[in-house]
């Protein structure tokens, strides 16, 4: 969460929403409040409950803008649910305890999304390298200079986009679909049917299919592998839960028809 004074994130708000001083001064002060909340020793941090915000007023006057903008302010995990979803636990409604979960799958893309923007250069170096060794036939040692002159100048080719047009073929790791599994979950119980088909399909090991591509879409493709490679998951998801319990964003329209 960036560091910004309550004037600073109205200055920000006021660039995509037009009036709501209040409303972008009270968002503006709560979001202030939590990153100081941050900032206390964790003992303490448990002790500070943040607070709930209740935005009231007619369709389209910002509510939601103002909230979705925060949350990109702040780089957190922003979800929209119709409160009037959970007005019903069971085939119509929705489990409440979903949108956390829904949360924290926006979290873990979104942890995920900002680690391989750390890693590009390394997995654009790695995919180059791959693509070389598909390029050139595999020499012997005594002929290394040889093939480091050859090498370099179809390094310098692929630089340039001159090979894009050639064809390769390679390995691509596929994640297996989920077993065709009929799991009949009582009512308010569609998260744990969820997670037991989930749970089966990652204990099903990793398909390799070879495919006949062009270079340019075999560079983007070994280049997402080679990334997916350089992140630790482990990592991302403990990341993404924390982003979740320090700074998530959960934004509930329509709440008025409940209190109805």
């Amino acid at each position: 969460m960036r560091p910004l004074t309550p004037r600073e994130i109205e200055t920000e708000l006021d660039k995509y929403i037009i009036g709501q001083a209040q409303a972008k001064r009270s968002v503006a002060i709560a979001l202030r409040n939590r990153w100081r909340r941050q900032q206390v020793p964790e003992p303490l941090r448990d002790e500070i409950a943040p607070k709930n915000i209740i935005m009231i007023g007619p369709t389209g006057v910002g509510k939601t803008e103002i909230a979705r903008r925060l949350a990109r302010l702040a780089k957190s995990p922003f979800l929209k649910i119709e409160a009037s979803k959970f007005t019903e636990v069971g085939y119509v409604g929705r489990d409440v305890e979903s949108m956390i979960r829904d949360l924290t799958h926006l979290a873990v893309d979104m942890v995920k999304s900002e680690e391989k923007e750390k890693v590009v250069a390394k997995a654009k170096d790695l995919a180059e390298e791959q693509l070389l060794n598909l390029l050139l036939p595999s020499v012997k040692k005594e002929q290394d200079t040889g093939e480091t002159s050859t090498r370099k100048r179809f390094r310098q080719m692929l630089r340039e986009g001159k090979l894009d047009d050639r064809f390769v073929e390679l390995e691509v790791t596929q994640r297996p679909s989920s077993p065709m599994i009929e799991i009949f979950a009582a009512a308010g119980m569609e998260e744990m049917q969820s997670s037991i088909q989930e749970m089966l399909s990652s204990m099903l090991p990793d398909k390799r299919k070879r495919r006949h591509v062009k270079v340019s879409e075999a560079k983007k493709i070994l280049e997402q592998e080679a990334s997916g490679k350089l992140i630790d998951m482990d990592k991302v998801v403990k990341k993404a839960i924390a982003r979740v319990e320090q700074s998530g964003i959960i934004f509930l329209d329509e709440i008025d028809k409940i209190a109805a």
